[in-house]
């Protein structure tokens, strides 16, 4: 679905990017791991393009899509979910649903509206029982659901996480990761997951890359990564 070759990026003068090759297949979670530092964030900002690449090339299903919009990939069914909740706390779980969807160009009171709630609330019952709340007094792991959930809204064929389980217990890591993979086994949807939790993100993703320093140093299925000395070379763990 998504292939990168030799991409190269980075802010103002400073590059961070060097020569990044990736696949993504159709229907996989894909794990992007790596330390601070590591140039995975700046990857996934790149392929949406709110930092524009330097070089290389970026495909979606065969389109050269490198320079694209940002709102051009959206409409192609591409959706970024960054790092940091960024909702708006002061509104309701609904109203949140409300404006990921502004996208999508239908009324929220309109059946189509409806549909696409309800099947977010199969994925996500906490947030059915939270419909009515104001976001900012959501949990941790469910403000983390929420965020998904709104991303969900644009109605995604490629959905990329920057960080889903950052400053959250690990109970409710626990909990996003499985929201995760009930996303993919339930909707098919493919999923880019930078994460710096390498053993959840291992057992959860079906293939692996590991960046050090703008570079991608090693990939493989993840069971392979897992149980290799690679692991504990660049992740320490």
């Amino acid at each position: 679905m998504l292939k990168i070759d030799n991409l190269e990026s980075g802010y103002g003068p400073m590059q961070v990017l060097w020569g990044a090759n990736l696949k993504v297949e159709n229907g996989s979670i894909t794990a992007l791991l790596g330390p601070n530092g590591a140039g995975k964030s700046t990857l996934l900002r790149s392929i949406m393009a709110t930092i524009k690449p330097w070089s290389g090339n970026i495909l979606y299903k065969g389109e050269d899509i490198t320079f694209l919009a940002p709102h051009k990939k959206v409409q192609m069914g591409i959706t970024l979910v960054p790092e940091g909740k960024h909702l708006f706390t002061g509104m309701t779980v609904r109203e949140n649903l409300i404006i990921g969807a502004y996208r999508r160009k239908f009324r929220y009171e309109s059946r189509e509206f409806k549909i696409e709630v309800e099947k977010i609330f199969s994925l996500f019952p906490v947030l059915k029982n939270r419909v009515n709340q104001m976001a900012g007094t959501l949990s941790g792991g469910e403000q983390q659901m929420l965020t998904i959930a709104r991303g969900l809204m644009t109605k995604p064929n490629l959905m990329m996480l920057d960080e889903p389980s950052q400053g959250l217990a690990p109970k409710l890591v626990r909990e996003v990761f499985a929201a995760i993979e009930r996303l993919k086994k339930e909707t098919g949807l493919t999923i880019l997951m930078v994460e710096q939790n390498a053993e959840y993100s291992l057992a959860f993703s079906d293939y692996a890359y590991i960046m050090h320093e703008g570079r991608i140093e090693a990939e493989g299925r993840s069971q392979e990564i897992k149980e290799s000395e690679v692991r504990k070379i660049y992740l320490g763990v």
